[in-house]
């Protein structure tokens, strides 16, 4: 059995929805379960629904922009019946119905309330027109298998839940081996029966748990790319693809910030030694990268990840006394409650560094927790550059004019905060 995994702008209008199609035809021996995103930009459009509903505002506006994306999708797909398209109408009706309620007091819970039906927007559109073109698919709701804790916006897999679930759908899938699932990525269930979602850009991770729970043969992400690069090309020049690369590598990577794969999404294909290809939907033909076990040409290449909007905050003692372990505790309690992700850290012996993406809201909430008992300064308009495999003429080349306001150095790491 494979898992497939397709984003957003895999699905962002009906040529794409089409290609989809095409990818699935040629491939309709084997199980497979189909893990899709929302569509295109359909994410940011739910999250201003959201911001509007939470400042009492027009959210009506926002959400006609949802309904007539999708609505226009299914125009150009041709999808006019069938029970997955009358689900597909329902749902629009419903979320309207759902949005003018009044807000619970749980801004998380309204998040994953109003941002996670995207997913299911989309799975229902695209399962209805690969129905209509004589696939042989079947929608699945996939909170009604991956099971998570009360937490919301990165809701922690219930692991055990979600294992028993599973085991129904395989179940389900024994029936007809030549069935393909449709189901969704981004969202879970907790529970208490709320919909979760697992992080932005989580259904990478999504593909992963579902191919742990079924013990898949293997996950196949498709993208705009014809595979992994040692560096995004909006940021660098030549480019290089990456043919194999081990997990150990790809987690680095995706830790410190890679866009390519979720951070979360290697661990349970490690664990059962799941090989991920990452290849491109505008050519299958190509052969795209390996990801697994295999570490023999992870460091051929110099890896290259780049990370602007970047926030430095520097916390120090009031009265002269060093940074140590208790205060640490602290200030990473404050940290955790603010919400905020750590890209980089660095202490001295009065002071403690952290460096985070540009959020305004949450650092504001942070600096006034910490400013209770510490200084913070504070510098805005950062870039964080990290590089894997480094040689020095590269480093040069990367940093010349560039104010370095924080630099760490390991045998295959280096890393700087830039002005």
């Amino acid at each position: 059995m494979k898992v497939y995994k397709f984003g957003g702008a895999s699905v962002k209008d009906a040529a794409a929805v089409k290609n989809v199609a095409r990818i699935l035809e040629q491939d309709q021996k084997e199980k497979k379960v189909v893990v899709i995103s929302a569509m295109g930009k359909t994410t940011n459009m739910l999250e201003e629904v959201h911001l509007r509903r939470l400042e009492m505002g027009n959210w009506k506006d926002a959400f006609e922009k949802v309904a007539n994306y999708h609505n226009q999708m299914a125009e150009d797909l041709g999808l006019s019946e069938g029970a997955l398209f009358q689900d597909f109408q329902d749902l629009l009706v419903q979320m309207d119905t759902d949005f003018a309620k009044p807000l619970s007091g749980n801004t998380a819970l309204e998040y994953d309330r109003v941002v996670g039906q995207g997913e299911v927007l989309s799975t229902l559109l695209i399962s209805a027109y690969l129905e209509q073109v004589g696939l042989n698919v079947e929608w699945v709701d996939v909170r009604n298998v991956i099971k998570t804790n009360n937490e919301h916006r990165r809701a922690e897999v219930d692991w055990e839940r979600s294992q028993k679930a599973a085991d129904i759908l395989l179940a389900h899938l024994e029936e007809d081996t030549e069935r393909t699932i449709i189901t969704q990525g981004f969202i879970a269930q907790s529970k208490l029966g709320n919909t979760t979602t697992l992080g932005r850009e989580g259904s990478d991770f999504s593909a992963a748990i579902i191919a742990y729970l079924l013990n898949a043969g293997s996950v196949t992400i498709w993208k705009d790319v014809p595979g992994m690069l040692n560096a995004d090309p909006k940021w660098f020049n030549n480019t290089v693809e990456l043919p194999h690369i081990s997990y150990n590598e790809c987690i680095e990577l995706s830790y410190y910030g890679a866009s390519v794969i979720h951070p979360k999404t290697l661990k349970p294909l490690q664990n059962k030694n799941i090989p991920l290809y990452v290849k491109s939907f505008n050519d299958v033909s190509l052969k795209g990268t390996v990801i697994d076990a295999t570490s023999d040409y992870d460091t051929l290449v110099p890896m290259y990840i780049f990370k602007p909007n970047q926030v430095l905050l520097s916390i120090k003692s009031r009265d002269f006394s060093f940074i140590v372990e208790k205060n640490l505790s602290d200030i990473f309690d404050m940290i955790s409650e603010s919400g905020l992700r750590v890209n980089m850290m660095q202490n001295s012996a009065i002071s403690f560094s952290i460096v985070v993406d540009q959020d305004d809201s949450l650092i504001k909430g942070l600096r006034e927790m910490l400013q209770v008992a510490y200084e913070v300064k504070y510098n805005d308009g950062l870039d964080l550059l990290t590089i894997r495999h480094y040689d020095e003429a590269t480093v040069k080349s990367l940093t010349t004019g560039k104010e370095i306001l924080m630099e760490q150095r390991s045998r295959q790491t280096l890393r700087f905060v830039l002005r």
